[in-house]
């Protein structure tokens, strides 16, 4: 049988690819064929990221620094990519942050900042790339949405807003761009320990939650490069509109 998680001769953009699950998404399509498009803000952790792929998978690998949060930050990434490469034919919407405030302590900065860069980015970077696919016949969107689209949490109220709105835009734009051979599907990480809750939770934090997954433990990043491969290949060709959990089985433990 084909490998059908190839992707030779495929362009991936992922966007907060210098670290954590965009690093771990990114150097496991590499090593899947694909030629990759990385962006984040830190120009440094790019450099540094970028070349440990190229070292590991002898791939292609460009780095774009754009700060999603602004709109010129989104129209700077379009115009490099458009430069630097024929198009994209995978495209995952990782880039993302939180900002956690009460309900009566949400600053109108801090909604707009988060909002932009969680949700508006992500639609702004689809509607971009989206003529190329259709062009091509063949297109992969992949949100990177969180288990806060289901569940809540105090102080959450800003993010998981954002991420719910990702899982509703997936469906909508798997509804419009089925028919082109294009696939949008969701991924709802739950608690893989990455630079955003270790800057944010406490030790006691951490450990609670990974208590409260069926496996007693958080998720390394690596773990998410798998569901990944899945909706970016043929190899969920037939998976569209859809979310993937990958919690640990957190969201399964009512207590």
């Amino acid at each position: 049988m084909d490998n059908i998680f190839d992707l030779s001769g495929r362009t991936a953009l992922i966007t907060g690819g210098s670290k954590g699950l965009g690093k771990a998404m990114a150097l496991g399509f590499a090593r899947n064929g694909a030629d990759l498009i990385i962006c984040s803000r830190n120009a440094d952790e790019l450099e540094a990221t970028a070349n440990k792929i190229r070292e590991a998978t002898g791939r292609g690998v460009e780095h774009i620094v754009a700060d999603l949060s602004r709109r010129d930050g989104v129209e700077t990434l379009v115009q490099a990519t458009s430069e630097r490469s024929h198009g994209i034919d995978i495209l995952v919407n990782n880039a993302g942050s939180n900002h956690p405030q009460l309900i009566d302590c949400i600053e109108d900065d801090a909604w707009d900042e988060i909002l932009q860069l969680n949700l508006s980015s992500c639609m702004a970077l689809t509607r971009a790339f989206v003529p190329g696919m259709k062009q091509l016949g063949w297109g992969r969107v992949i949100h990177i949405s969180s288990i806060l689209a289901f569940a809540g949490a105090p102080a959450r109220s800003v993010y998981a807003a954002t991420k719910a709105g990702l899982v509703g835009m997936a469906r909508a734009q798997a509804l419009e761009l089925g028919g082109a051979g294009i696939t949008v599907n969701c991924i709802a990480p739950g608690p893989f320990l990455t630079d955003l809750p270790a800057a944010k939770l406490t030790e006691e934090q951490r450990q609670i939650i990974g208590q409260r997954t069926a496996l007693k433990r958080w998720g390394n990043t690596e773990e998410l490069v798998g569901p990944a491969l899945l909706l970016a290949s043929n190899a969920g060709s037939y998976m569209t509109g859809s979310v993937i959990i990958v919690d640990g089985g957190i969201l399964a433990n009512l207590t």
